[in-house]
């Protein structure tokens, strides 16, 4: 086996473009500075909602398919180029939205026994070993059952893992201070009239808001902004992005700002500073 970087850091989301929205800029850091960043994605999409018109016949396994596209494009643009599906392509379906009878199909990640794709995640940390993991909190971010599920299998996993003598050092949720959130909407209004979108979303509708004391990291991706946006612009099935702007709008048509500092609350571990700007800090590595 390739002798693996120093530094070792692991994703796990729930839908391709999850990844591209919540940490692009943090993925696309740490692969341009030599990290080995490995991405677990638990299903393909397939209940996702279609944004352009000419794509909208796609469905089920057609539109896993064309997802499935995305998310490799998308890695390119990052520079990552280990990522995967939880148990092999297919292994569990999108669970659709919370209420949905999408969420009863035994086939789906929602109804995923527990153990059981928590073992398949605890293969790749035995291969990889990362230091470092980042997830969604309890709620998913915002409730979804497929983040709420990849929430508890990675917690399940890491747990696991660690039994085997496979140690996460640290362990992250996905965030965004408040205060940050607000200054990015005041921005979006101003602009909102020169942009494709006619109408804002608000701080309720992203996932992860928080008040700014739980922040323990902030990632600066000011430099890999470029390649975070080109990276959500390749899921082109689930997210616009406005031309030359940073914003975007998923398939409500609600105009959000994308956030090219990426924050995090440690879940699990010793943290290394107040206020981290090194997801591995503390480590020695």
């Amino acid at each position: 086996m390739t002798e693996l970087p120093a530094r070792r850091l692991l994703l796990v989301h729930a839908h391709p473009d999850d990844e591209s929205i919540n940490n692009g800029a943090t993925m696309a850091a740490y692969a341009a500075r030599g990290a080995h960043v490995t991405l677990v994605t638990c299903t393909l999409g397939e209940r996702g909602e279609v944004i352009p018109p000419p794509l909208r016949h796609l469905s089920g396994a057609a539109l896993a398919e064309e997802r499935e596209r995305e998310l490799a494009a998308a890695m390119a643009e990052l520079g990552v180029t280990d990522f995967r599906l939880l148990g092999g392509r297919g292994r569990y379906r999108d669970s659709g939205m919370t209420g949905t009878a999408d969420n009863d199909d035994l086939r789906c990640f929602w109804q995923a026994p527990l153990d059981e794709a928590a073992g398949h995640l605890v293969d790749v940390i035995r291969e990889v070993r990362p230091q470092v993991l980042i997830t969604y909190d309890p709620d998913g971010g915002y409730g979804h059952p497929d983040h709420v599920q990849a929430h508890r299998v990675a917690l399940r996993a890491a747990e696991l893992a660690a039994a085997q003598g496979h140690l996460i050092d640290k362990i992250y949720w996905n965030r965004v201070p408040r205060s940050v959130a607000l200054a990015g909407f005041a921005r979006l209004d101003d602009d909102l009239p020169r942009l494709p979108f006619s109408k804002a979303a608000s701080v309720a509708d992203v996932p992860g808001v928080v008040d700014d004391g739980r922040i323990t990291a902030a990632v600066d991706g000011t430099e890999y902004a470029g390649a975070k946006i080109a990276a959500m612009r390749a899921h082109a099935t689930q997210i616009e992005v406005a031309p030359g702007k940073p914003y975007f709008a998923l398939s409500n048509e609600l105009a959000q700002p994308v956030f090219t500092t990426e924050y995090y609350e440690l879940a699990r571990g010793e943290p290394g500073a107040a206020r981290e700007t090194d997801l591995f800090e503390g480590l020695g590595v």
